[in-house]
């Protein structure tokens, strides 16, 4: 799927088929990068329900004030939109030859 055959020729004049992965240890790095942010950014986002009281039960006249925190409606969603930029930027960069 990822591999390319590529024909060029070498000193001797023959041809030689070279199969090389469009995907170098870079994009793969930048991969794992990406995907860790949007992990992160999802398990930022994890958290009690907003009508669960602190025993962990339910209760519908009761507020749970950590469902509007900082950390789950803006940090975690800027770290998945960031996660998925990088994983766009490693697609798309190119190999370096």
């Amino acid at each position: 799927m990822g591999v390319k055959k590529t024909k060029h020729l070498e000193s001797t004049g023959e041809i030689s088929n070279q199969n090389s992965f469009y995907f170098s240890k870079e994009n793969y790095k930048y991969m794992l990068i990406g995907l860790g942010c949007i992990i992160l950014g999802f398990f930022l986002m994890m958290g009690s329900d907003a009508n669960t009281t602190p025993e962990g039960s339910y209760d519908p006249n009761y507020w749970n004030e950590g469902i509007n925190s900082i950390r789950r409606i803006r940090i975690a969603p800027l770290l998945v939109i960031l996660g998925f930029l990088i994983e766009i930027y490693a697609i798309l960069i190119r190999k370096k030859n």
